[in-house]
C-alpha cells in the first residue's frame, strides 16, 4: 500500500471520528501520521485538515454554541499557540514524538476510566486550560484534551458541548495555520498532502454523519480510545 493511500485512511479514520463523536480527528490523525512523515510536517498538516473540518462542523452545531464560554479559553490559546509552534521547530523529533505519546495515552486513558473530575467554578481554570490547549495546538495540533476536560468539568451539557468545542476548534485552528505560515511551516510538500486529502475529509464527514445511526458513537469512541492508549505508549517507545 502507497505513503500517499495510507495518509489518505488515516485522515479518513480521524474525520470520519470526529464527525461521529465529535472529538478526535487531531488525536487520531497525529497517533498515526508521524510513523509515515516527520512531525514537523505532520503537525501543519492536520491544522490545515482539521480546520477544513471546523468548518463544516461548526455550521451544524452553530445552535448549541456558547461564544462566552468559549471566549477565556480562545483568549488565552491565542499566547500559547506561537509557543507550541516554536517548540515543533526548535526541540528534538524523538522528544517531540515521546511527549505527543504521552498526551494521547494519558488522555485516552483517562476518558477511558471516565473519571469524576470536580466542578471548576474559579474562572482562571479558563485561561490556564486555554492556554495549554493552544499549546498543544502549535505543536501537536491536539489541543482538544484539555478543552475537554474543562467542558466536563464545567458540566456542558452534551449538545453545548459538541458547538463549543466545534467552535473553540474553528477558531484555533485558524489561528495555529497563521504560525504555521509565520513560521514556514506550511511547505509545498504540507500543502501537497492536504489538496490529496481533500476528499478524505468530505468522505468522512458524509460517513460520519451517514452512519451516526447505525454505529454506536459511545462504542467507536470506546474502540478508539483503546487504539490511542496502544499508539500512545508506542510513540513514547
Amino acid at each position: 500500500m502507497s505513503s500517499d493511500l495510507l495518509k489518505f485512511l488515516i485522515i479518513l479514520l480521524g474525520v470520519f471520528t470526529q464527525s461521529l463523536t465529535g472529538f478526535g480527528s487531531g488525536l487520531v490523525s497525529m497517533a498515526f501520521l508521524p510513523i509515515l512523515m516527520p512531525v514537523r510536517s505532520a503537525a501543519p498538516l492536520i491544522a490545515l485538515v482539521t480546520g477544513s473540518l471546523e468548518l463544516i462542523l461548526v455550521i451544524r452545531y452553530r445552535n448549541a454554541f456558547n461564544l462566552r464560554a468559549v471566549a477565556p479559553l480562545t483568549l488565552a490559546s491565542i499566547v500559547g499557540i506561537p509557543l507550541g509552534v516554536w517548540a515543533l521547530r526548535g526541540l528534538d523529533e524523538d522528544l517531540l514524538l515521546g511527549v505527543l505519546g504521552a498526551i494521547m495515552a494519558g488522555y485516552a486513558m483517562y476518558a477511558l476510566f471516565n473519571f469524576k473530575l470536580p466542578h471548576l467554578n474559579h474562572p482562571l481554570w479558563a485561561p490556564v486550560l486555554g492556554f495549554f490547549a493552544g499549546l498543544l495546538s502549535g505543536a501537536y495540533s491536539t489541543g482538544g484534551p484539555p478543552v475537554i476536560i474543562y467542558g466536563h468539568c464545567r458540566r456542558w451539557q452534551p449538545e453545548e458541548f459538541k458547538g463549543n468545542l466545534q467552535g473553540f476548534f474553528l477558531v484555533n485552528d485558524v489561528l495555529t495555520i497563521l504560525n504555521h505560515g509565520l513560521s514556514g511551516n506550511l511547505t509545498p510538500f504540507v500543502w501537497q498532502t492536504y489538496w490529496l486529502a481533500l476528499p478524505a475529509i468530505l468522505l468522512g464527514v458524509l460517513a460520519g454523519s451517514g452512519l451516526g445511526r447505525s454505529i454506536n458513537p459511545s462504542f467507536f469512541r470506546r474502540l478508539v480510545l483503546i487504539l490511542l492508549v496502544l499508539m500512545g505508549f508506542r510513540l513514547m517507545l
